[in-house]
């Protein structure tokens, strides 16, 4: 009884200091979800490796955005509580430029047309009677549903290579007698006038495959598809095969999932990082500037920015494997050292219209900090020592940009951050600074590597130290009571942004930090606030503030949290992917996001950090409840390796590292394990 007692008054405490001390709120492990409300799930992991929504009665509607080379989509869909399906189509061919060709000037059109309406039975049509069983994700859609006896299955995939998204239509007599239908011939065609076009006029259509008179036996079946495309204007059409595309688009995913996969106890983090691997990779488009990977979102398409792409992706691609995806990072930052100059100018923070013209409509944002910190990383994760000299240029453009950006204090100046004036960052923000000074290391690794000299490798060393030294004096407060940053000067309010100094390895306002980033005051179901008090949240400073909090080694109350945030975006009543934004761009699905997500347990459980072209270290971050973590066919400094930790009979964790042909290593996990290739 004493001990019940004790153990109430615990809890009794603990609610009280959620409301009363913010600062004693913080240092609390609170609930991932403070409003005490279990997360709506709709959707359960199947064994296909994907996730399944079985429908239970529950009306519901929701979206997600699946890309090719030559298109993107986003799927608007749902059920109603009979279980009738509704789905259109926001098509964006981002190759296909409209006037005038700005950021957002790819051809897009919303097309609702339903392909069931094509097929008669006995005079009905099976659209109106149609009742879904279950929907699947996996790169791609899968609808199982029923009418007028037929089992109906109908796959959604975009192409893989054209500049069209695929419909395939099976349809199979479940009953004991033989059903009589009709396929009706649905083309559609649209003209959009050349005064509208860069290089047009363009042509949408949708083009239907299988049309026909049809009589099935029980257990029989017969397939049809439909294709909707655009292309320009006299364009010889190439042959094409549903379900041959459909296959190259799950070859294409089993090459996501089959590189890069994370083994843990945890099968909702698993399959999370493996859907996160799927977004981030499959939206790179094939412009005429070369491989450009775009956020998406119906709006950012055939453009790079130095946030999204330099900062968040790019240093992510290399640990895939997928030689696509990392020539689009180099290209990109290609694209970024075009516009170097001798005076110092701001680099654009966006190329945008397939690399024929640029965005800098925000000012400096701190690209170049964004633009050194990735370049950097990623040529090393890379390991490619072409492709490190041929980026050392831009690189060392950068760090001296913003080392002519340093005021009196010692921090790097700029008109705003990546949020471009959403809210204040004054003169000097805390992100700008740490990205140069993770820069800054990363530079000195290289330069070593590089050969470029011990003065230089010096120099960036010391500039990092200085610059640490700096953000401390600058940056730190007392704000709303927790032992912090201010996010820039002036600042009174709580940023969730205060987390990006852990993700650069700057530990030394860790605890007020983590408890801060953690409190009701920023954390909130559906993420981290950009601002204590405010509504909006964006998921990229979730995204960071979970890698930088397992980086700091906070595993214990961080895997909480990051294990409500993965349940609510691949189970939950949006999915399968992370976010861009609340209110703004109702959460689209931006592909730079699943990067970030990725980055969680590449950099922040496992502690990838890449030292030089061919070492790396590694700080696992292994739970005290999980008995070992594996991530294998991890593509790093030109290798391809498995990472095994494991927590040994003596409660030792040890990390194992193994390579085809190689004789596996083996030791004792501390921070920053090094290891040598």
């Amino acid at each position: 009884m004493k001990k019940l007692i004790s153990e109430n008054l615990k809890i009794l405490f603990l609610i009280a200091s959620l409301f009363l001390c913010p600062a004693m709120a913080g240092a609390a492990t609170v609930s991932p979800n403070p409003a005490d409300a279990q997360p709506q799930n709709f959707w359960t992991l199947n064994e296909e490796g994907g996730i399944t929504w079985t429908f239970d009665g529950r009306a519901h509607s929701d979206h997600i955005e699946m890309s090719g080379k030559r298109m993107s989509v986003v799927l608007r869909y749902g059920l109603d509580a009979q279980g009738h399906f509704s789905l259109s189509r926001g098509m964006v061919w981002p190759l296909l430029r409209t006037v005038p060709n700005d950021t957002h000037a790819s051809l897009q059109r919303q097309l609702a047309w339903n392909p069931l309406e094509a097929v008669n039975v006995r005079r009905s049509m099976v659209a109106v009677d149609e009742s879904v069983k279950s929907i699947k994700l996996r790169g791609m859609m899968e609808v199982e549903s029923s009418s007028c006896g037929l089992d109906i299955r109908r796959i959604i995939a975009p192409s893989t290579e054209l500049p069209a998204l695929v419909e395939l239509i099976v349809l199979k007599n479940n009953t004991q007698r033989a059903i009589s239908f009709q396929i009706d011939n649905r083309d559609f065609s649209q003209t959009v006038p050349t005064e509208f076009c860069v290089d047009g006029p363009y042509v949408i259509r949708q083009t239907l495959h299988g049309a026909g008179v049809y009589r099935l036996e029980p257990g029989d079946s017969v397939v049809y598809s439909v294709l909707t495309s655009a292309w320009k204007q006299g364009t010889v059409l190439p042959e094409w095969n549903a379900q041959q595309e459909v296959e190259a688009r799950r070859s294409l995913v089993d090459e996501w999932m089959q590189n890069l996969v994370l083994e843990s106890p945890d099968a909702v983090l698993n399959r999370m990082f493996a859907f996160s691997k799927i977004r981030a990779q499959e939206s790179i488009f094939a412009t005429k500037g070369g491989p450009l990977h775009g956020p998406g979102g119906e709006a950012y398409y055939a453009a790079i920015w130095a946030n999204d792409q330099a900062e968040y992706a790019n240093p992510f691609f290399p640990f895939t494997g997928y030689d696509y995806a990392s020539a689009s990072a180099l290209n990109s930052y290609q694209h970024f050292a075009r516009f170097m100059n001798d005076a110092y100018e701001p680099i654009p923070s966006s190329i945008i219209a397939e690399g024929d013209d640029y965005w800098n409509g925000a000012g400096d944002r701190g690209d170049a900090a964004m633009i050194a910190y990735g370049a950097s990383r990623y040529v090393l994760a890379r390991g490619s020592r072409s492709e490190a000299e041929q980026l050392w240029p831009l690189i060392e453009w950068c760090l001296e940009f913003c080392h002519r950006k340093l005021n009196a204090d010692g921090v790097v100046l700029s008109n705003c951050d990546e949020l471009e004036g959403r809210f204040p960052a004054g003169e000097a923000n805390l992100c700008t600074s740490s990205l140069y000074f993770d820069a800054l290391r990363s530079a000195s690794m290289l330069a070593r590597d590089l050969g470029k000299g011990r003065k230089v490798e010096k120099l960036y060393k010391e500039r990092a130290r200085a610059l640490e030294s700096a953000i401390d004096r600058y940056f730190h407060a007392i704000v709303e009571g927790f032992d912090t940053y201010r996010y820039f000067e002036g600042n009174d309010v709580l940023r969730s942004w205060i987390c990006i100094p852990l993700t650069m390895g700057i530990f030394t306002r860790a605890q007020g930090t983590l408890d801060a980033l953690y409190s009701p005051r920023l954390w909130t179901q559906d993420g981290m606030l950009t601002q204590a008090g405010s509504e909006t949240f964006w998921d990229r400073s979730t995204l960071y503030a979970l890698r930088g909090a397992l980086m700091a080694g906070d595993t214990g109350r961080t895997l909480s949290f990051l294990q409500y945030y993965s349940t609510t975006r691949l189970l939950g009543s949006h999915v399968p992917y992370a976010i861009e934004a609340w209110p703004e761009g109702s959460q689209r699905h931006l592909s730079a996001e699943s990067a970030l997500y990725a980055r969680i347990i590449t950099e922040g459980l496992f502690g990838i950090r890449p030292t030089g072209l061919r070492s790396f270290t590694v700080s696992p971050r292994l739970p005290a409840d999980w008995p070992s973590m594996t991530l294998r066919r991890v593509h790093l400094c030109g290798e391809c390796l498995d990472l095994e930790v494991r927590r040994n009979e003596k409660g030792t964790v040890v990390v194992r590292m193994v390579r085809e042909g190689k004789v596996p290593v083996e030791r004792s996990a501390t921070d920053n394990l090094s290891f040598t290739l």
